[in-house]
């Protein structure tokens, strides 16, 4: 078999591939966060490079591949570029590349930072006599200067004036963006001093022992070939680029897109604005709104190779993994990415009417990335009554189900296709087919870290659960007014005194909806005595209490009698009553204890 090389890996000589980059020949991706290396750093790889110390590999992507199309830019400090298309791309080494041109080829002072963060201007020489000294820290031996050349102090006064080349012959700081070309600047220095044979001879050993070495200093080089997919040079950026941004399928698509003149960057911007409308979506990453457009976009391909006669079995599957979404084209996302906007919102719609009104309480936000594709192609027709009920379903089961923890790209892809052949009359998806719930989860289910802690926090509420002091429901007002959240029934110091376990106190069973004015009047009191506070303080009568307390699946006998054994065991089959009802499938009772234990740490009330 013979399998072509993706890639080269010659060593260049450093002054070609800076003379490359003044040309145009080397730029970097749209997609390369801009140069930021402070003077410091300028200082250390010049200095290295001065002793021959190697400075890491360096990587580009050959350009010519027409399924790899990113928008270039010229290196930070390059000025009209011979040329406008560039032969390579520089993927890793942007930052060590820019300072090293700016530094030594650009003949203007770098752009840079202090250690403050201040942004400053640098010319960069290197102290002659310094540098060639033995048991010299080299990198001391390197002097940054201000724009104008000269050092003042606080006051403003000049301490040193290094602003013509005499006195640059004076002081022995050799211009360091002479290295490459230094015949002039050494004929100079040797006039200024009236060729004195010292003056010679400290000359040629700085010559041969530095400038000698940026002459022939080479790097290694990794040339990524035009051959290279698209998806392994995302890849390939992720591993190398460990000091710097990582890339992710947006970046990259938007170098991609920019190539056809569209700015997918503030198109997003757009949109992302659109959805922070709306609470539940204010959280929505770029990269979850691409995966929803791909869903839709390979859903659509599929189903017209199919409808052209091509056997299911060799259409393209649906899918929305990074490769896929790399090979989105710009006609599909400009046809998708409206109805996937209009899609989330829709599921904005619809997980209100499941009582969650908090972008931390959805439990699982990935799922809204198949909801959205699926309301996206419903439309209105997600109105009706049936519909509905099953979205509702199939969101619960996943929930309850905790069926997106992992895996998730190849659940997202046959929940799309295999809910919309539900409602046209199929079998059920494999999500809400697969879903069960071991009621020994209620014991292990103590923070918001899980997905079905706050789903069972939301059915709660959906199922009618009242404020204890106020009597209000909880809707979407009265959510956000009265700052309700999750705390204990009996509370963490009765428990404790009492001697509950806390595996009992802390879990599910022991917490329901309470708002935060309530949960105060609570405090660390017997159920019993905080009941009859409430009653008084409130003018709630007991009967009116008990009807309250029973809309959150509590028996309110056992609360009046302090009684944690008989409260939890009965408020236990109610909860699974309630994940039953959610779900729409009975809950197999009597399975062993599991031992799960996703929550991280315990959320104080």
């Amino acid at each position: 078999m013979n399998l072509k090389k993706t890639f080269q890996s010659p060593d260049l000589p450093l002054s070609s591939l800076l003379d490359d980059i003044k040309r145009g020949k080397i730029q970097v991706p749209e997609f390369q966060r801009d140069w930021k290396w402070d003077d410091d750093h300028i200082k250390s790889i010049l200095a290295s490079v001065s002793l021959s110390y190697p400075v890491g590999a360096v990587m580009m992507l050959e350009t010519g591949n027409e399924n790899v199309r990113f928008e270039p830019r010229p290196i930070d400090g390059v000025e009209n570029p011979e040329i406008g298309c560039p032969d390579f791309l520089i993927l890793d080494g942007q930052q060590r590349l820019t300072a090293l041109f700016q530094a030594l080829y650009s003949q203007k002072p770098a752009k840079t930072k202090d250690v403050r963060g201040k942004e400053i201007k640098r010319w960069y020489y290197i102290n002659i006599e310094h540098a060639i000294k033995l048991n010299n820290d080299r990198e001391d031996a390197i002097v940054g200067l201000p724009e104008d050349k000269v050092i003042r102090n606080f006051r403003n006064e000049v301490i040193s004036d290094y602003s013509t080349a005499e006195k640059e012959y004076e002081a022995g700081l050799f211009p360091l963006n002479n290295v490459f070309d230094s015949s002039d600047w050494r004929r100079g220095f040797n006039e200024y001093f009236d060729h004195n044979q010292e003056k010679s001879k400290l000359w040629d050993k700085f010559e041969g022992e530095v400038v000698k070495r940026f002459e022939q200093y080479q790097i290694p080089v990794i040339q990524l070939t035009k051959e290279t997919p698209k998806d392994a040079v995302c890849q390939v950026f992720e591993k190398v680029n460990t000091k710097g941004v990582s890339l992710n399928v947006f970046e990259l698509l938007t170098a991609t897109f920019a190539a056809d003149e569209f700015i997918l960057r503030k198109d997003w911007s757009l949109r992302k604005d659109r959805l922070k409308k709306k609470k539940l979506l204010a959280k929505i990453e770029n990269t979850e709104f691409l995966q929803a457009v791909t869903l839709l976009a390979t859903w659509q391909n599929r189903n017209t190779c199919i409808n052209s006669g091509q056997a299911a079995e060799n259409a393209p599957p649906v899918s929305c993994k990074r490769k896929d979404i790399l090979n989105l084209s710009l006609a599909d996302y400009q046809k998708w990415a409206d109805p996937v906007i209009e899609g989330f919102e829709r599921a904005a719609k619809f997980l209100h009417t499941q009582k969650i009104f908090s972008a931390r309480d959805i439990p699982y936000s990935t799922q809204l990335i198949p909801m959205a594709a699926i309301l996206a192609v419903l439309g209105d027709e997600a109105d009706k009554e049936g519909i509905r009920a099953k979205l509702s379903r199939w969101f619960w089961c996943g929930v309850l189900g905790e069926l997106y923890g992992s895996a998730i790209e190849t659940r997202f892809a046959r929940d799309l296709s295999e809910f919309l052949t539900w409602i046209d009359g199929g079998a059920e998806p494999i999500t809400v087919y697969d879903a069960g719930f071991n009621p020994s989860r209620l014991f292990t289910l103590r923070t918001r870290n899980s997905a079905a802690y706050k789903g069972i926090l939301a059915i709660l509420i959906r199922g009618g659960a009242l404020d204890l002091r106020t009597g209000y429901s909880i809707d979407e007002q009265s959510y956000f007014d009265e700052k309700i959240d999750i705390h204990h029934i009996f509370p963490q110091d009765w428990c404790s005194s009492n001697g509950i376990e806390q595996e009992r106190c802390n879990c599910i069973i022991n917490k329901t909806p309470i708002s935060a004015k309530t949960n105060r009047i609570i405090g660390g009191t017997a159920p019993s005595d905080y009941l009859t506070h409430m009653e008084r303080n409130a003018g709630i009568s007991s009967d009116h209490m008990d009807e309250i307390l029973t809309t959150h699946s509590i028996d309110p006998d056992f609360m009046r009698s302090d009684d944690f054994d008989g409260f939890f065991k009965t408020r236990e089959e109610a909860l699974i009553k309630l994940v039953e009802q959610a779900m729409g499938k009975p809950v197999v009772r009597g399975i062993p204890m599991i031992d799960i234990d996703d929550d991280y740490h315990e959320e104080s009330d």
